[in-house]
């Protein structure tokens, strides 16, 4: 199948601030009706990004591109900022009804009257806020704010949707809400859409393809399955939860089959590595079993006598930090936690399946992607 065409691209992107390089990006592109989440920590350049892409921000190289077109002069980069629409993580609303501020965009565009009722009203509903219309935006919660400023933005019908962390401070059923009427809404209107966030589950449920940032650089971009199970180096592996990070060396490399030694122990895993390679063993939490003895009938899996220490809450999950030579993190649901009776400091065993481990070389080092 052909790739659809790139809606927005850059090219050898350089942006300077104070004196200091904050982004440095060879090349990076949107493809219509294509969802993209740019994730990273504070100061990795997510923003800058963003910015970049709606020429806000001065560039010290490099190019913007709008359907194959450079954004080179002030009237190329307005006629660009006229086909986006951009939702903050403070709504900034208009001292106004509900109504009115889904029609605002509208209305700077010069919208018919009939055909503006017409798109208030739609975008009202796919976000819940019929009730709300005729309600004094200064009069709504959190959640209600941030469901008018998607609607306002969406309203205008963009030909792509940038959001830059959106629903910071919502509480986990609101922010779940509000994410599944803005991801229909994204994919029954084939918007194109940047979201910037800290949240990896989020940009996992959510994403086409996930760019990670690094120090204003771009490390790794790919479709969500590729990133989770191809992770290019050992930032993208911390910051996709994988808190099981062991450090190890090939023992034996047969037919796919590896045996990885891991502080005095041996892995099974799945890979091509050659033996002596040095490499990292990644097992992410929902795929370590906690267990009060030795199971029966495991194959082609990894078996650890082990002791909780440590025990912390995730909503319905409880993760509990296990040392076993080498430390496995496990998230374990409430109800097999009471029913096995598990406490700190509790004698386990943990069992994790080969195919779960992810081998990372340590040589190996992030490549830029677009």
């Amino acid at each position: 199948m052909t790739p659809a065409p790139s809606l927005l691209e850059l090219r050898d992107l350089k942006v300077d601030r104070g004196g200091a390089r904050v982004l440095d990006v060879p090349s990076f592109h949107l493809r219509e009706n294509e969802f993209v989440s740019i994730v990273g920590p504070n100061g990795s350049g997510k923003s800058s990004l963003l910015l970049s892409m709606m020429c806000l921000l001065e560039r010290a190289g490099g190019s913007v591109l709008w359907r194959g077109s450079e954004v080179g002069t002030a009237r190329d980069a307005l006629a660009l900022r006229r086909r986006i629409a951009m939702v903050l993580q403070d709504p900034l609303l208009f001292d106004a009804s509900v109504e009115d501020n889904v029609a605002s965009g509208l209305k700077i565009r010069g919208l018919p009257r009939a055909e503006m009722r017409k798109r208030v009203e739609t975008y009202l509903e796919r976000f819940n806020l019929g009730p709300l219309a005729q309600r004094s935006a200064r009069k709504l919660s959190g959640g209600e704010a941030r469901r008018v400023s998607l609607a306002r933005a969406l309203a205008v019908e963009p030909d792509v949707v940038f959001l830059d962390e959106p629903f910071t401070s919502l509480d986990p059923p609101t922010r779940q809400s509000i994410t599944h009427d803005l991801e229909v809404t994204i994919r029954d209107t084939k918007t194109a859409a940047i979201l910037v966030t800290h949240d990896a589950s989020e940009s996992l449920r959510l994403s086409d393809r996930i760019v990670v940032m690094e120090g204003g650089r771009i490390v790794q971009a790919d479709a969500p399955a590729a990133v989770m199970s191809r992770p290019v180096n050992e930032f993208v592996v911390r910051w996709f939860g994988m808190e099981a990070l062991l450090s190890g060396v090939v023992t034996e490399s047969v037919d796919g089959r590896l045996r990885v030694s891991v502080g005095g122990v041996e892995i099974e895993a799945r890979g091509t590595e050659p033996p002596g390679e040095e490499v990292y063993c990644c097992i992410g939490p929902e795929n370590v079993s906690v267990h009060l003895q030795e199971p029966v009938g495991v194959r082609d899996g990894n078996v650890f006598p082990g002791k909780i220490v440590n025990m912390s809450s995730m909503g319905p999950f409880l993760k509990l930090i296990l040392d076993c030579g080498f430390q496995l993190v496990s998230y374990v649901p409430l109800d097999l936690f009471a029913r096995l009776e598990l406490r700190d400091r509790r004698e386990v065993v943990a069992s994790f399946d080969a195919a779960a481990v992810r081998v990372l070389a340590r040589s190996a080092e992030g490549r830029p992607h677009s």
